[in-house]
């Protein structure tokens, strides 16, 4: 009799802990199931309304009104030529080659547009040296004094655009005997295009300056 009342509470106890651990598992899916509802669909609504704001909305909005208020600007910069034809962007310099045109500084990445970059070359790298020095007997002009460091330093960039009015000046001369005009025409010329931003000393762009000197 004893040994059939421990058999009885053993199985009771038994069951009273398989109906325990059915009733942790039921909780267990019902907050999985609580969890799901009230994380997981707001935050992937979230997630669409961020993208289509974001990823849809803004940029529509940016573009719209960079079209209306900046048209030129937004679209690259483009500049054309009298028959509106693209010939390059007034943001990027382009290389000029022959005595009839005025030369941009140079480029340390061949002017290309993907691989655009400095030399990383130190002041005190021998080969900075040697280059300028190179570059600089090939541009120095009689009885005008130094090159310009302008004309043998490459920008940060490699293809910045603009070059001071003086080493544009320094190559009045060439281009002047190149194409049989007065340099008092191109010194005109030259004036015309300086542009004086608001911060920064007076510049020009070669690529219109070169497209100017193209009309003449």
């Amino acid at each position: 009799m004893i040994n059939d009342n421990a058999y009885i509470l053993t199985v009771r106890g038994a069951l009273s802990c398989i109906a325990s651990w059915a009733r942790s598992y039921r909780f267990f899916f019902e907050f999985e199931d609580f969890e799901m509802s009230t994380l997981i669909r707001p935050a992937l609504s979230l997630l669409v309304l961020m993208t289509l704001i974001t990823g849809v909305a803004y940029p529509l909005v940016v573009t719209g009104v960079a079209q209306v208020a900046f048209p030129d600007q937004a679209n690259g910069s483009l500049v054309r030529d009298a028959e509106g034809k693209v010939r390059g962007s007034s943001l990027i310099a382009q290389d000029f080659v022959g005595d009839a045109w005025f030369h941009p500084r140079p480029s340390a990445g061949a002017f290309a547009t993907v691989s655009s970059s400095a030399s990383n070359l130190s002041p005190s790298n021998p080969a900075l040296a040697t280059r300028v020095v190179d570059d600089a007997g090939k541009l120095l002009v009689p009885g005008q004094g130094p090159v310009p460091l302008a004309l043998v330093t490459t920008s940060g960039s490699g293809l910045d655009p603009h070059l001071p009015p003086a080493a544009i000046a320094y190559q009045l001369a060439r281009v002047a005997a190149a194409r049989n005009l007065p340099v008092a025409t191109l010194q005109q010329l030259l004036d015309a295009h300086i542009e004086r931003p608001l911060v920064g000393p007076p510049v020009v762009n070669v690529l219109e300056l070169n497209l100017a000197l193209e009309k003449l």
